[in-house]
Order: C-alpha cells, then sequence, then structure tokens
C-alpha cells in the first residue's frame, strides 16, 4: 500500500535467529541473483535493520520456512514460521480477483467507465469517472492521484487508531491534478483506483469488498489465517510486533496496532505465508478466474523495469523464466510474494516498514527469487 520512502539515517545490527542457529552480521553478494533464501534473509535483519524476517516456499518438493531475526525487539522471541502478518499492498491482487469473478459473471465490464458502477463519485481535478474505466483503476493507468500523496507517512505513525473513509480519502486525492494527460497513456502507481475498486464491489454486490473476499477467495480456498480487518487494530494468532523508523532517529517505533482503513482495499489484509501461497499458487493456475480473465489479469503494461497487470505483475526468475506476484509495505511489514505457473509459491515477510532504505525492498525480491529458483534454502 505504501510506497512512499525517505532517506533515513543510521543501521541497528540485530543477533539474528536462522533455523535455531544465532548468526552475527551478513554477507552482502553484489549480485542478488546468485543468493541463496537464508543469504538473503540475514541481510534483511542485518545490512537492510529489519527486526525479523521470514520466507514461506510451497512446491512440488513440498513445503518449507526459514526464519530470520527476532519477532519482538524487547523479548527476543524469534520469528515464528506460522506467524500472521499484515501484507499491504498483496491485498490488490485480492481486490482484483474479485473485480474479475465480476467481469466474467457479466455483472462488470472491465472497459466500461467507472461512472456506471459509481456515478458521480469520480469528479474533480484529479479525475472524470465518466472517462476512466474500471480496467485503468486496476492497472494503475487511470491518471487518478495517489492519496497517499496527500497524506503522509508521518501522518499515520502519530495517528495510528483513526478510521479514515474510503470517500474521504478518494475525494482527498481527487482535489489534485490528474497525473497524466490522459486516463490511459502511462502507468503511474494509485492506491486510489483500489479504493475505489473495494467501492465498486460494494455498489455492484450490495456487500462490503471485504465480504465478497471472504466469500468468493477466502472460503473457497480455506484461507484460515487470512482476514480483511476492517477498523480492528489487532492481528489475529501468532505475529511479530510491526516496526516502522521515523525521521532521522534510528530508534524504532512499535506501529503493531493501526487502524487498517487507511490502507482499505488498497492494502488492509491480513495473512500468513502458507495462505499467501495457497492463494497465489490457486490464482495463476486458474482456479479463482475463468481463463478470458485470467489472461486479462495477466495483460502486463510495462514502467520503469516492472510489467503490472491487473492486480498481478511479473517478474523475471534469476534463474530464468516468469513468476506472478506482488509487493506490499504498510506501517509495521512489508511483504513480497510470488508464484510460477508450473506450482512454485514463495512469500516474504519482513517485520519493519518503513525501513531505511531501498535495500529491503530490493532484498524481498532477491529472497522470493531464490525461494523460487531453489537456491540454496539451507
Amino acid at each position: 500500500m505504501i510506497k512512499h520512502r525517505r532517506a533515513l539515517s543510521g543501521v541497528v545490527v540485530l543477533a539474528v535467529v536462522v533455523a535455531g542457529e544465532v548468526v552475527v552480521g551478513a554477507a552482502a553478494s553484489a549480485s542478488t541473483g546468485r543468493d541463496g533464501v537464508r543469504e538473503v534473509l540475514e541481510r534483511l535483519t542485518t545490512v537492510d535493520g529489519g527486526p525479523g524476517a521470514l520466507v514461506r516456499m510451497d512446491g512440488r518438493g513440498g513445503e518449507r520456512v526459514l526464519t530470520s531475526g527476532v519477532a519482538d525487539v524487547a523479548s527476543r522471541a524469534p520469528v515464528r514460521g506460522d506467524s500472521t502478518f499484515r501484507i499491504g499492498s498483496m491485498t490488490k491482487m485480492f481486490v482484483a480477483t474479485t473485480v474479475l469473478q465480476l467481469v466474467g459473471e457479466g455483472r462488470v465490464v472491465l472497459d466500461a467507465p467507472v461512472e456506471r458502477y459509481l456515478p458521480g463519485v469520480v469528479r474533480g481535478p484529479g479525475g472524470d469517472g465518466r472517462v476512466v474505466t474500471v480496467r485503468q483503476l486496476l492497472q494503475h493507468t487511470s491518471g487518478i492521484p495517489d492519496y497517499l500523496d496527500y497524506l503522509s507517512v508521518e501522518d499515520v505513525l502519530n495517528n495510528p487508531l483513526v478510521h479514515h473513509d474510503a470517500r474521504d480519502l478518494v475525494k482527498l486525492a481527487l482535489a489534485h491534478p490528474a497525473t497524466g494527460k490522459e486516463p490511459g497513456d502511462a502507468v503511474r502507481y494509485s492506491n486510489t483506483g483500489y479504493l475505489l475498486a473495494g467501492m465498486l464491489i460494494e455498489k455492484v454486490t450490495g456487500r462490503s469488498y471485504g465480504r465478497e473476499i471472504r466469500r468468493r477467495v477466502i472460503e473457497p480456498l480455506g484461507l484460515s489465517r487470512t482476514y480483511v480487518p476492517g477498523d480492528r487494530s489487532g492481528i489475529p494468532g501468532p505475529h511479530p510486533r510491526g516496526y516502522a523508523r521515523v525521521g532521522q532517529d534510528v530508534e524504532l517505533l512499535d506501529i503493531t496496532r493501526i487502524n487498517p482503513t487507511v490502507a482499505g482495499a488498497a492494502g488492509s489484509m491480513i495473512s500468513n505465508g502458507a495462505d499467501l501461497n495457497r492463494f497465489l499458487g490457486a490464482l495463476v493456475r486458474g482456479r479463482l478466474l475463468r481463463p478470458a480473465q485470467l489472461r486479462e489479469m495477466m495483460r502486463t503494461r510495462s514502467s520503469g523495469g516492472a510489467a503490472h497487470g491487473l492486480g498481478l505483475d511479473s517478474y523475471r526468475l534469476p534463474c530464468g523464466g516468469l513468476y506472478w506476484g506482488h509487493d506490499g509495505g504498510i506501517p509495521g511489514f512489508q511483504t513480497f510474494g510470488g508464484a510460477t505457473v508450473d506450482g512454485r509459491q514463495a512469500t516474504v515477510m519482513v517485520n519493519l516498514y518503513p525501513g531505511e532504505s531501498a535495500a529491503q525492498d530490493g532484498d524481498t525480491v532477491a529472497a522470493v527469487g531464490a525461494a523460487l529458483c531453489g537456491r540454496s534454502v539451507g
């Protein structure tokens, strides 16, 4: 959900627990494509400054979980392999899947204007619902500004339990100029588009986006540790504390409890590695969408080296080929997950966001790539 980063100084080097062994320090490699999973995990919890991390891997060879670091900097408790955590923008995959199921049922038309489903909602300098389409919301090509450009991370961290209404956040974004010459001209990441997608789901079905995700995705797949929390600020089940760094201070802020309505349909969900991998595998192998809608989801547009589909992005594997997935960031947690169409899935979690630098972003991606390639899992 939250993609903004600040240049933050200071590195706290933590002793990390990896598969029962205490390891101090990390050997950073110049070529992350050749790194093993264990090596990247150690880097996330030392060089990158994350308190703890985990990687869950599933595939034809079975399941495997590696953990590193601590779940709680005060108690020094290690990260549990079955940890539940906030997944940030990985929520977008669930929302897009729900919208595309409605497309398959003939209740939503991808290239119809948003106005058809949300009359009068998208109005202002930031966009016009009579021109912007549903597809453009899901692919970040609407030109509608990202509300997070006008709601700072510091505001969220200082007032973590405040309720945010999705309509108010949309109005905040639409009061500012559109980000492109016209809708569809380029990919420009906007969380606002997914708030609108959540509102669209509610308008079409008469139920909240959370209830529809539960009915259409969570329950059919048996995702017992996956939640759309609404206003609930806690995290159910065993979970690490979530931390953020504030300003130039190297001290960690415990931001475990947060009202996730600040993210809403753009990034509020909670899950764990096992559930996320099950979802990713089912999605890319056609268990959740009809073939026509899955093809639309996987039709990508490139932007800055990334390839964006409809709530699902494609990435190059370091061992060759492609995988599909999404990243996630919300105060306290950073996540990333991916799956191949031949049945491999991997999810990584770090209990720190925002962190110190872009290095953490790169290493979460490197961990998933190494896991999917089966590189030196230890």
